[in-house]
């Protein structure tokens, strides 16, 4: 825009000494002699053109969260069962409620193929949100209140552990076995489902899952329970299914030979203290001691991950919702 000032002569007053002009007078006389103009070679461009979200492209080596969604891309043809039955859950939780805050959900889903082929030392094999922060083990700030209800509750959570470990590890019992030998379970929450007839054995660590503000308690990523690991047992070499999670373990029985390894880290677990673990980095959990040490005892508690938003985990809930 260019500005163009035409002068014309001034009133004879003004030149030949007749009465000084008062400045309010000055200003509008100013005003009526300046006249402003716009070169049309410089005018202003046009607007441009809405964009069109169903032809959205993205810049060259950058993808934004909502592009696929927005564009309805094709879901990749290379992605696993698994993948597209959880992807086809996403687009019916959107149609029921929204898309708004599905864009990291929706962009992990389509490159989990990508995420289960590429080497790593963090390779959660089940869905993997991106743009997650993540390091092996997470401090207490991460879920403080959590924590110390879990640690102020050690006593009455020990107790009840003792009582169920003295009737016997059977599978009749409540127990249940996983991974390597010497490793059984005695779960109060299993992928999502809680088990009634464990729960009622343990009515105070029941209610102390209840009070906590994290607990994954209505999807199949969480679980919560005693985990028992033997002397001479190790589980080597594990990811875990997701990076939306951390696992809490309150150290209940921990013997001194006894490890756990994340992503190349190693840490002792300590008895009514708690270890946040992102268990979808490699890890290595070890116990080194003899028979005369007894088994590790842990209790372990899935939360959701701090930065895993309220309305994404809203999504989860339905996408991985138990199967009964």
């Amino acid at each position: 825009m260019s500005w163009s000032l035409d002068l014309v002569p001034l009133p004879p007053c003004a030149l030949m000494g007749g009465p000084p002009l008062s400045g309010l007078l000055w200003t509008v006389l100013f005003l009526f002699l300046c006249r402003c103009t716009v070169d049309p070679r410089h005018s202003a461009p046009k607007a441009s053109a809405a964009i069109n979200m169903e032809t959205l492209e993205e810049e060259e080596g950058t993808e934004s969260y909502l592009t696929p969604v927005l564009s309805h891309a094709l879901f990749p043809t290379e992605a696993a069962a698994e993948s597209r039955k959880l992807y086809r859950a996403l687009q019916e939780y959107a149609k029921r409620y929204s898309w708004a805050g599905m864009g990291r959900i929706h962009k992990g889903l389509r490159n989990q193929a990508r995420i289960n082929d590429r080497p790593s030392i963090q390779k959660p094999h089940l869905f993997y949100l991106p743009d997650v922060p993540s390091i092996p083990f997470f401090p207490r700030d991460a879920h403080r209140h959590d924590i110390e209800v879990l640690e102020a509750s050690y006593p009455i959570i020990f107790a009840e552990f003792q009582a169920v470990y003295q009737r016997g590890i059977e599978t009749k019992l409540g127990w249940s076995y996983q991974g390597p030998k010497g490793q059984t379970v005695f779960p109060l929450y299993s992928a999502g489902v809680c088990v009634a007839r464990n729960c009622r054995a343990c009515p105070c660590t029941y209610r102390t899952l209840l009070s906590l503000r994290t607990f994954i308690s209505s999807n199949s990523l969480g679980s919560a329970g005693f985990w028992l690991l033997g002397p001479g047992a190790t589980l080597g070499g594990v990811y875990g299914p997701t990076n939306t999670r951390l696992r809490c373990h309150l150290g209940l029985q921990t013997p001194a030979q006894c490890e756990l390894v994340v992503g190349g880290e190693p840490q002792c677990w300590s008895e009514g203290h708690c270890l946040l673990v992102d268990d979808s980095f490699l890890h290595t959990i070890s116990h080194n001691g003899g028979a005369e040490d007894g088994p590790r005892v842990i209790f372990s508690v899935d939360l959701w991950h701090p930065n895993v938003a309220a309305a994404e985990r809203q999504a989860l809930d339905y996408i991985f919702a138990p199967e009964q």
